[in-house]
């Protein structure tokens, strides 16, 4: 069932596109979707559904996405929401995709992590409240920011680079409070 969406998510993602480069794309805040535990559970595999729910980490180094070089949209594998574009990833020799703005600071939401005895800020999807990852204040101008992502908790869409519309980004290290 989830490959059978990947299509209407390319549509959605240039379409989002479109309505970016004419203007009409603000930054207000999503509609939340909210399931149950069990429609998760049927909807995502394990990996996903333990990265995604239960706030987990995939292995370093494990995420096919670390090779991706196409320009394209990386969207929520919980919702399909695009999160990050491919002009924003760089490589951070972390062992998980990175990058240094999200695609439309309206789609991520941040929170404070102080699990495992260390303060960090962890990243979700605006609209699924999915966990992607963490964001640290080390990573490349302009932002001086990093997203370090679980690749599991993304998608892949590739797209022409022509029609990426990535908007100067508005979060920079400031902003972001450990």
């Amino acid at each position: 069932m989830k490959k059978a969406v990947i299509p209407f998510f390319v549509c959605v993602a240039i379409g989002l596109t479109a309505l970016a480069r004419a203007g009409s794309l603000s930054e207000k805040p999503v509609p939340r979707i909210t399931k149950s535990d069990s429609e998760w559970k049927q909807e995502l595999t394990g990996d996903e559904y333990q990265v995604l729910r239960q706030e987990g980490t995939e292995q370093a180094g494990t995420s096919d996405l670390l090779k991706e070089k196409r320009s394209g949209v990386y969207t929520c594998a919980g919702c399909g929401l695009p999160i990050f574009s491919s002009l924003t990833k760089f490589e951070s020799g972390t062992g998980w995709p990175s990058f240094y703005a999200p695609l439309n600071p309206a789609h991520v939401g941040l929170k404070k992590d102080r699990k495992f005895w260390m303060s960090r800020t962890e990243v979700h999807c605006a609209r699924c409240a999915g966990h992607l990852g963490h964001v640290f204040k080390d990573g490349p101008a302009p932002t001086g920011l990093r997203y370090c992502l679980n690749g599991v908790a993304l998608d892949f869409i590739a797209i022409e680079k022509e029609k990426i519309d990535q908007t100067t980004p508005k979060i920079t290290r400031k902003d972001i409070k450990h």
